[in-house]
């Protein structure tokens, strides 16, 4: 698979990377730890070197898993993980964010074990702490990089200028926010701009629309309670329906290039700049295997144009998360010198 930069970092990585979060967190079925290990190292054997993983996705198991998985196989990969979530070690309650010099330490020194690694290539802030400046945080990990323990210092979710804060103090090498056909934002709320201009990778989660835009859901799909997006205004039977239209597009297009809805989409993001690299989940090997295929589409101006001018006519029908996740996007963070706590 081809190699890209994440911005100008130095990072470099697959076009395509594994966010690993589904194989033990959030979704319908969960791997066992053999089969996540096994999942993984197949998508290293695809040429997949950059592997996305978080303290809070378990918690704590899928560190685990990912770092079974990848020790053996240290120098061929790039692995992410991300702090910024208060975690009860013994209950794994999530008590909230917490982006304190101090936890940010606690943080990464778990991590550190759990992945069985001595260097976090890319270490994200998961979301903007608002009692924490961010200067602090960014501090925190020029700190931990200067020490050996990161390599790179990456954000998820942040206000613009909160981002351009950080990044005066230590440079951001990737950005990880969502993007995908259905949530377009990152194009008109400054964030793209503001990586155009500072040299900053662009990482889009659910870049398949948390599985919808792969075509295998509809409004007649039934989503159990142990299913985050059973909560997700945009997953309800109604928003579904109307959100068909995204999938139709994408079927439309696919069909005449002999490709996936999915591959489309990844596709798609990957024409939107040379620094993006989207983080598709999953649990099984084919659909594994569709993603990494996304990497030898190739899709002409003309197409690009297509797609662009029949979804700048589709609305995508609800929010895209409950109203509890979706108070932590977008935050800014306090002025430098006064933390409320």
């Amino acid at each position: 698979m081809q190699k890209r930069e994440l911005g100008r970092s130095g990072l470099e990585v697959s076009a395509i990377g594994l966010g690993c979060m589904g194989i033990s967190f959030s979704y319908t079925t969960s791997l066992s730890k053999n089969e996540g290990v096994a999942l993984i190292r197949a998508a290293v054997e695809r040429g997949v070197t950059f592997f996305d993983t978080a303290e809070v996705y378990g918690p704590f198991v899928n560190e685990e898993v990912v770092g079974e998985a990848l020790r053996p196989l240290r120098e061929r990969v790039v692995i992410a993980s991300k702090f910024g979530f208060d975690i009860d070690p013994g209950t794994g309650l999530n008590r909230g964010v917490s982006s304190r010099p101090d936890h940010i330490r606690r943080a990464v020194e778990g991590s550190l074990k759990r992945l069985g690694i001595e260097t976090i290539n890319l270490l994200y802030q998961h979301r903007v702490d608002p009692n924490v400046p961010i200067e602090d945080v960014a501090g925190t990990v020029k700190e931990l990089i200067a020490e050996g323990k990161v390599n790179h210092f990456g954000m998820s979710e942040p206000g613009v200028q909160t981002l351009r804060r950080a990044h005066a103090v230590q440079p951001v090498a990737a950005l990880q926010n969502e993007y995908s056909l259905w949530w377009r934002a990152p194009e008109t709320n400054g964030i793209l701009e503001a990586c155009d201009e500072l040299g900053i990778g662009f990482v889009p989660y659910s870049p398949l629309g948390k599985g919808f835009l792969t075509g295998a859901m509809s409004k007649d799909t039934k989503l159990p309670e142990n299913d985050f997006r059973s909560s997700v205004p945009r997953f309800s039977p109604e928003a579904m329906e109307k959100n068909q239209a995204f999938v139709n597009l994408l079927r439309r297009v696919a069909e005449a290039k002999g490709a996936s809805p999915a591959q489309i989409a990844l596709a798609w993001l990957l024409a939107q700049r040379p620094y993006i690299v989207p983080i598709p989940g999953t649990t099984k090997l084919h659909r594994l295997e569709e993603n990494v295929g996304a990497a030898n589409v190739e899709l002409t101006s003309d197409d690009l144009s297509e797609i662009n001018e029949a979804a700048s006519n589709i609305e995508a029908e609800g929010e895209r998360y409950a109203p509890q996740q979706l108070a932590m996007v977008g935050r800014e963070a306090p002025p430098a010198g006064r933390a409320r706590r």
